[in-house]
């Protein structure tokens, strides 16, 4: 972490706007090279932004590896590869998306303690279509208790239509050796 973002003797000092732009900008080369997914680098640059001393910056940066301007890059590591090692991962990442159809979410939810911490590949997918899930019976509950209106049912027949379709894109993306994200998804679930 760069010295200018470590606490200071006096904790008191606040931090200025030039500090919080480094912070992000640090951010930003940390997401851009891989180091943070979408949702944290969110996360981080929200708490960074919003951050009045340099104590609240030091764990948004901490363990940032800076970047080297002129060294190569590190290839990736073996124990997190971007995509599948196998075929066996690409039909589990099917299988968590299309057993929806079935268990709703207890079909991604079994698939994720299945072989969800044997390979983030399937463990990412399965997350996804847990949340999809949850997100689609949810709303169905909530607009069934609503549906002495007519809004709720218009509402539900898009939704309707997205479950039939969306999981067997995901699973057809997922067995290509792809990523998928859901449109319109509540994610209480976290990879």
């Amino acid at each position: 972490m760069p010295d200018r973002f470590r606490a200071p003797e006096d904790p008191a000092i606040r931090l200025t706007h030039a500090d919080r732009d480094a912070a992000a900008e640090t951010l930003k080369e940390a997401y851009a090279e891989g180091q943070l997914d979408e949702d944290e680098f969110e996360e981080r640059l929200g708490l960074a932004i919003k951050a009045k001393f340099p104590a609240e910056l030091e764990p948004l940066l901490s363990d940032i590896v800076p970047r080297r301007t002129g060294a190569a890059t590190a290839p990736p590591r073996p124990d997190a590869p971007e995509g599948p090692r196998n075929g066996s991962e690409r039909l589990w990442a099917l299988g968590g998306h299309v057993s929806g159809y079935f268990l709703f979410p207890l079909g991604p939810l079994l698939v994720l303690l299945a072989n969800g911490n044997t390979s983030p590949f399937v463990r990412r997918h399965a997350v996804e279509a847990l949340n999809y899930q949850l997100t689609f019976l949810i709303g169905s509950i909530v607009l069934l208790g609503l549906s002495w209106l007519i809004i709720p049912v218009l509402v539900w027949i898009p939704m309707l239509l997205g479950w039939i379709f969306m999981p067997v894109i995901a699973g057809f993306v997922g067995l290509a050796g792809g990523r998928w994200k859901y449109p319109f998804t509540w994610r209480p679930v976290r990879e």
